[in-house]
């Protein structure tokens, strides 16, 4: 054991954790502008195509030149795709809440209809059952 710290001291591990995070963040880095370059909607298939062939052929310069070129747009294009998950998500929220009501508001309503007078016992009681009946059963 005491052969593998000798051979191997606690800088030299610091700095081997060092390249793999490198090579981690490089890959991430990669694979974000090759996505980033199928995404893009301002450029057409030729476009594409040729920032593709650059990136693959020369990675290193490839994704350099494509941060500077297009690293703004980028941010740009997760902004709106964020505003718009978020929207959509909102809308969602709204519509499945303003549909839903709850148990206690129908039988709210079933009551005052019955003390208004436009229902009976009977049908208040029928109805009063089927409410109860698809009320979700919960905690």
């Amino acid at each position: 054991m005491s052969i593998l710290a000798y051979d191997y001291p606690v800088a030299g591990f610091f700095l081997s954790v060092f390249w793999l995070f490198i090579w981690i963040l490089w890959f991430f880095l990669l694979f974000r502008v090759i996505i980033d370059i199928f995404r893009s909607d301002d450029l057409g298939g030729w476009g594409k195509a040729v920032w593709l062939i650059f990136v693959i052929i020369l990675p290193f310069l490839g994704v350099f030149v494509y941060l500077i070129a297009r690293g703004g747009k980028m941010g740009q294009r997760d902004m709106a795709q964020a505003a718009a998950q978020q929207a959509q998500f909102n809308d969602y929220v709204r519509n499945v809440a303003a549909t839903s009501t709850s148990t206690a508001d129908e039988l709210t309503k079933l009551s005052q209809l019955k003390d208004q007078g436009v229902i009976t016992e009977a049908e208040f009681a029928s109805q009063k059952a089927k409410i109860l009946a698809s009320a979700p059963t919960g905690a």
